[in-house]
């Protein structure tokens, strides 16, 4: 679905006021609530990875290690599960030195590391973190209700261990432009400054987000497991999709159809419009938007 820059819904496809769950979408929301909640950082380009969905390269690893220090915590206080890198050359680096999965490394690490400083911040309990009716996940949900102008619908639990609430394709694009277009300073503007300023943390090497935010300037976005996308312009324009079979290959070609529908046609756009079908570790078709559609 597609929000005009007064929050209009321009085109609508599919029940897009029927509840789902965001999933990762939901991160750069979760941080704005942790900002709100007395988070503290030293750079913002630590934002950027509490809303990040990251590949585990180094450099990922790295900051969220001393995000963690910094709060006088270590990696074993983290509740998302031990993984490999989503980076395939940075997973088989860990391997080739003998090394496993590992909670650092899991793509929410930089998450579950700003609800751990946020609770740090406030003196809540830490072991806790994850449970709906800690503190901190109440403040999430009523930001995210605020935010995207509806009550959340249902919670449930994400892939990685933390509350998952769940609104609308509606509710969630006029989320990302309560953040693209919030007040200079406020929370929303710096996560909003920060995932436009260092998208790599967003994500990483080859990665949608990454790549969107790249090719656009002033865009955020921020992807989700099982086919959601939401990405917002400054002026408040904001798309929200949700591939009702879940998977990822029309996702970003989607994306790019509805930026493209309301005016946005960057020339970085044109290599991310169609996604590779690959077949016997070569590219054997596309999948790609039929233009009618939008």
């Amino acid at each position: 679905m597609l929000l005009d820059a007064d929050g209009v819904i321009i085109v609508a496809i599919g029940e897009v006021h029927r509840p789902m769950f965001p999933r990762s979408s939901n991160k750069p929301i979760q941080a704005t609530a942790m900002l709100r909640a007395g988070l503290e950082l030293p750079d913002d380009a630590d934002l950027a990875l509490v809303c990040a969905s990251h590949n585990g390269e180094p450099e990922h690893v790295e900051r969220v290690l001393r995000m963690l220090a910094a709060a006088g915590l270590t990696e074993d206080d983290l509740r998302c599960p031990p993984d490999l890198p989503l980076h395939q050359p940075s997973a088989h680096a860990v391997l080739a030195a003998g090394g496993a999965a590992r909670r650092a490394y899991m793509n929410c690490s930089g998450k579950h590391a700003g609800m751990l400083a946020t609770c740090v911040a406030r003196n809540w309990s830490l072991p806790d973190y994850v449970e709906p009716k800690h503190p901190l996940q109440r403040a999430i949900a009523a930001t995210l209700a605020e935010l995207a102008g509806e009550p959340v619908a249902a919670t449930a639990v994400d892939g990685c261990g933390a509350p998952l609430s769940g609104v609308s394709l509606a509710g969630l694009a006029r989320a990302f432009a309560g953040l693209a277009t919030a007040a200079a300073g406020s929370a929303g503007r710096r996560v909003a400054d920060a995932m436009r300023a260092h998208p790599f943390l967003v994500a990483g090497t080859g990665r949608e987000d990454t790549l969107l935010m790249a090719a656009v300037p002033g865009l955020v976005a921020k992807a989700g497991a099982e086919g959601v996308h939401a990405v917002a312009l400054p002026d408040g324009r904001a798309i929200a999709v949700k591939i009702e079979d879940g998977a990822t290959r029309a996702r970003l070609p989607v994306v790019v159809a509805a930026l493209r529908a309301i005016g946005v046609d960057e020339p970085g756009l044109a290599e991310l419009a169609e996604e590779p079908i690959m077949g016997g570790g070569r590219v054997v078709g596309h999948a790609r938007i039929i233009p009618s559609v939008l």
